[in-house]
């Protein structure tokens, strides 16, 4: 007869919108075990297993904390309550919580009340980019009202409520503060009979997902900011996107043991990233680490529900193999861009051509030891669209080519790093010299502002004194005239630098003032600094907004990256353009 050996979940910290999926082994008639499910309509052994999620009521439920979720809350904010916050929002573990969080509080009471006046109601969808995905807000796709059962089993002082007969259970904000039960039992086919005991286990209490500070996008013109879920989309502007959203695989515990295992759980990550991503509505995005599997069956059907379509280049195997490759996936709007064309850049192949033609025999097996670092980019030619077609001017095409890439991380190997950001810029020049279209270059370049991939990039030249140029083994970077390029690429987020006006200090803070790069996209416990960029072409783009930058209150002070309200060890980088030229022919 078919048996259930064990039961158990990888994580026992049900959050809301993070689905549950339990680890059911079995053991079949010959003794053999499977993991596989066993639905009625196919059964095994002629039987089969139901499954049964509830929701267990009894005197003892407490209310969370909003800031440490992990914790039972001891006050709650009156000011909430009044201003229609969700009363999840309301609840502080203790008085130092609260005074540390109230700056950030304060918002949420502020962006609240401003929904209500606007909108006559409360209109949680108005409060921005993290706090309408949190708990208590009506969500289709990830708060829902459970499914309503006519099973209410008393026990003791315990009621359970049944809210699902699925294998797998994703908690609402209905469920924050109370236990799940899960229970599975094998079936006899025939008779519809449970045959053998039920197995079960129990969760802790459901939390609310975390609610991270809102991000704010800020015009670059000195006319304030914009609320991300109120910005009037232009036909003339469009947004960029820029986030390493930290693969699975190289979410290791033992690297990041500061992150609460929950928090570090693909299934709870995936989700907040999810949030994250569509929160910001951007109309192309480029994501660095994303998973092989990852692509196919999260990242491009979800998106493809909130309208994107995508593209992605895995990273070549040389080096690494296996279902856990990642690469780099770009998406877009398609309802504002269409897709005229591919380029796929695989360094591999651009180490083996140099090879060939620089390095002597008896050092090629160095030398590709050395450049072989599996590491892509991802160019894609867009068409914009109005009014969801494309545009056409007298035969005139407004056509835009965004690169994504991830560059090699080894710190030491900044010849590598070099080389790969110079291979780069040159296929980009070719592909300028075909289409005079503006371009952006967005990426995790692991490299800190001043380096010389950085200069590179930015200044369109590496000085020969340059330290980072005293890293050349194999020689690969002589003569270093050749370490140019002629696209006129500048930085989105050095445009903070070049505002004037009192409400632009806070944001020049976060700068470095010597690069007018951002302090940090990267926080982690060893590292602290910029490894993420946009860049754009200055003759044909003009920066409108940038997406604030992070500081250490937003990041709550003591943490570093990933956290549970922070799903990757990178923060998200976003612009707003406006194309400042009139478009031109395509040249075939």
């Amino acid at each position: 007869m078919l048996t259930v050996v064990r039961v158990h979940l990888p994580s026992d910290i049900p959050i809301v919108g993070c689905e549950l999926t339990p680890y059911v082994l079995l053991r079949r008639f010959d003794r053999t075990v499977t993991t596989d499910d066993v639905s009625e309509t196919f059964p095994l052994d002629g039987h089969f297993l139901r499954y049964k999620w509830y929701r267990v009521h009894s005197d003892t439920n407490v209310a969370v904390c909003s800031i440490h979720p992990s914790e039972p809350a001891t006050l709650q904010c009156v000011g909430c309550i009044k201003a229609r916050v969700p009363v999840s929002k309301s609840y502080h573990c203790n008085s130092k919580c609260f005074a540390d969080a109230w700056q950030h509080h304060r918002v949420v009471h502020d962006r609240a009340a401003n929904a209500v006046n606007e909108n006559g109601n409360e209109d949680e969808e108005g409060f921005g980019r993290f706090n309408s995905s949190g708990p208590g807000v009506t969500n289709s796709n990830l708060s829902a009202s459970a499914p309503l059962y006519p099973t209410a089993i008393k026990n003791g002082n315990e009621t359970w409520f049944e809210v699902g007969r699925s294998k797998t259970y994703t908690p609402t904000a209905d469920d924050i503060g109370y236990v799940l039960k899960f229970e599975c039992s094998v079936v006899e086919a025939m008779t519809k009979l449970p045959a053998g005991h039920v197995n079960s286990l129990l969760t802790n209490r459901v939390i609310p997902a975390p609610s991270p500070t809102p991000r704010q996008l800020i015009c670059v013109d000195g006319m304030g900011h914009l609320d991300l879920d109120r910005r009037m989309t232009s036909l003339e502007t469009f947004t960029v996107l820029s986030y390493n959203v930290l693969s699975e695989a190289s979410a290791s515990n033992d690297l990041y043991n500061y992150c609460p295992p929950w928090a570090l759980s693909w299934p709870y990550r995936r989700q907040n990233l999810l949030r994250e991503i569509v929160g910001y509505r951007a109309d192309i995005i480029c994501l660095q680490e994303v998973q092989n599997n990852h692509y196919d069956e999260f990242f491009a059907p979800e998106l493809d529900k909130h309208g994107y379509n995508g593209l992605f280049k895995r990273k070549t195997t040389e080096v690494s193999s296996g279902n856990t490759i990642d690469g780099c996936a770009t998406f877009f709007r398609r309802d504002r861009f269409s897709h005229v064309k591919k380029y796929e850049v695989e360094f591999n192949k651009a180490a083996q051509s140099l090879t060939d033609a620089m390095i002597p025999t008896i050092q090629k097996k160095t030398a590709l030891n050395r450049l072989v670092k599996d590491n892509v980019a991802l160019i894609v030619v867009l068409e914009t669209k109005v009014n969801n077609q494309p545009v056409d001017n007298l035969g005139k095409r407004q056509l835009i080519c965004v690169a994504n890439t991830h560059v090699h991380v080894q710190h030491d190997l900044k010849d590598v790093k070099l080389w790969q950001v110079h291979t780069l810029l040159k296929g980009l020049e070719k592909i300028a010299a075909s289409a005079d279209i503006p371009m952006l270059v967005c990426g995790d370049f692991n490299s800190v502002p001043g380096s010389a991939p950085h200069a590179l990039l930015a200044m369109g030249k590496v000085d020969p004194s340059h330290p980072d140029l005293t890293v050349d083994p194999l020689n690969i970077l002589r003569p270093h005239s050749k370490l140019v390029h002629q696209l006129p690429l500048v930085s989105a987020y050095s445009s903070f630098a070049r505002t004037v006006g009192h409400g632009f200090e806070q944001h020049k803070m976060r700068l470095d003032g010597g690069t007018n790069e951002p302090l940090f996209t990267s926080v982690t416990r060893d590292f602290v600094g910029t490894l993420d960029y946009i860049f754009y072409t200055a003759d044909s783009l003009v920066v409108e907004s940038l997406l604030e930058l992070l500081d250490e209150e937003s990041l709550r002070k003591d943490t570093a990256l990933p956290s549970p309200g922070w799903s990757s060890d990178h923060i998200a980088l976003l612009a707003e353009f406006r194309c400042c030229k009139n478009p031109e022919t395509h040249k075939e």
